[in-house]
């Protein structure tokens, strides 16, 4: 194939990115899941680097990966049921360890372990629930002899670049449609250049013309990627957190409990990806036999109740130029704001407790129409004066965690606040 600059490749890929990317940004929540090698010792994902273990002693741990038959299944009937839309698998962390049957890299799980096809388990599962399908392929490589080497060696470089494109043709090859390829840890090199990306973009888009690509090669493609926290960014971009706070793969209980998410948590922080133009992917590291930690799978399944009954104010487009902000009001709760993307109806999220009786909302300038309560369908009876709307004759159900209301308008929303946050008056 002819291959073009990179100002022309970044022009090209810009010209296919709304209709590549229209799936995922009506999707807003996606599973992470960390599993590998590491996975078996259970100390840390990083356990090779962190603790100095050598190549030769970390190999003899791959006989420990034996992820039961079906754990992948398991992952994506937990994804399913709570509301995510897609599914990002390590394929080959920085341990160098291949999770599908790599002809280009013989340390794989068909060589060892389990001697079974991961990768393939993992999309056949993906697929079975109607689930987006993601391979996250690690750049660094703490295993090849041309790893370190190809940040100062020519001839290394070329040889370690020419391994990484073949991993991942194989990965674009051999499974059929792949949604997103979440590249992670361009090391040790620091340019695109560097490691030409450019050109190995291209030819891996070249079989997966669809595919979405996130920001870790060096390049800019087609979504952000702030890690660890929810950072606003002036683009498609997707947060990704970590179940525990501590550790991307799997921890033992005790090292996990204290720092699990809770629902309403997760909730938040969706909140703050879906109104704020981003996505949130969401971690999860299964334990040595390739099951969730029970401290995940309660959280999860508690948010997947949430959101059919208050997709509506998660999914989707919502209006980029968000108002948001909180509101304390005799202890009773903090409330967000979010808007349809065509300003028409605006949605109200209350947290920590579901306002008893009524509540009032400020700086409204447009005639209210219409206020549901999305969780029972509700029609939620309001006065509307001085540009004060008044919700009135609600109700707690304690099963709710987060109440959100939507208020629909005759017309497009003019909202000024009276004083410097947003007034929801509890």
């Amino acid at each position: 194939m002819e291959l073009l600059n990179r100002e022309q490749y970044e022009q090209q890929v810009a010209s296919t990115r709304e209709k590549r990317m229209a799936w995922w940004r009506e999707a807003r929540f996606g599973m992470f899941i960390h599993f590998g090698l590491y996975s078996a010792i259970g100390r840390h994902e990083w356990v090779m680097s962190m603790e100095g273990i050598s190549k030769e002693e970390y190999e003899t741990y791959a006989d420990r990966f034996q992820p039961k038959e079906g754990c992948c299944k398991e992952w994506a009937k937990l994804a399913k049921a709570a509301g995510m839309k897609y599914m990002v698998l390590t394929t080959r962390h920085h341990e160098g360890f291949s999770l599908w049957d790599s002809k280009v890299n013989p340390f794989n799980s068909v060589n060892y372990g389990c001697h079974r096809d991961i990768v393939k388990e993992f999309v056949e599962a993906c697929r079975e629930e109607g689930l987006k399908i993601g391979f996250y392929s690690s750049i660094m490589d703490w295993r090849h002899p041309d790893g370190a080497a190809c940040a100062t060696d020519l001839e290394a470089r070329r040889r370690f670049l020419d391994y990484i494109e073949a991993l991942n043709t194989e990965l674009l090859t051999n499974y059929g449609k792949i949604d997103i390829l979440w590249y992670d840890v361009a090391q040790p090199m620091a340019t695109p250049e560097e490691w030409d990306s450019v050109n190995r973009n291209q030819r891996l888009r070249a079989l997966q013309p669809h595919i979405i690509i996130n920001d870790r090669s060096r390049l800019a493609e087609d979504f952000g990627t702030p890690e660890g926290k929810i950072r606003v960014l002036d683009r498609d971009w997707e947060a990704c957190m970590t179940f525990n706070d501590i550790s991307w793969g799997y921890l033992d209980d005790q090292q996990i409990l204290p720092y699990a998410y809770s629902a309403q948590r997760i909730i938040r922080m969706l909140n703050q990806c879906a109104c704020n133009g981003g996505n949130l992917l969401l971690n999860v590291g299964p334990k040595p036999d390739g099951s969730i930690p029970k401290d995940a799978i309660r959280p999860l399944t508690e948010v997947g109740t949430w959101l059919r009954h208050n997709g509506e104010a998660v999914y989707g487009k919502l209006h980029p130029n968000v108002i948001s902000g909180s509101w304390y009001r005799g202890g009773n709760g903090i409330t967000a704001i979010s808007y349809a993307e065509d300003l028409k109806a605006c949605y109200l999220w209350n947290w920590i407790c579901p306002p008893e009786g009524y509540m009032y909302f400020d700086g409204v300038y447009t005639k209210p129409t219409k206020v549901t309560k999305l969780y029972t369908n509700e029609i939620i009876p309001f006065t509307y004066e001085d540009h004060r709307i008044k919700l009135e004759g609600l109700s707690v159900n304690e099963n709710e965690m987060v109440c959100v209301y939507k208020i629909e308008f005759e017309d497009e929303l003019v909202y000024k606040p009276f004083h410097k946050y947003p007034q929801i008056w509890l």
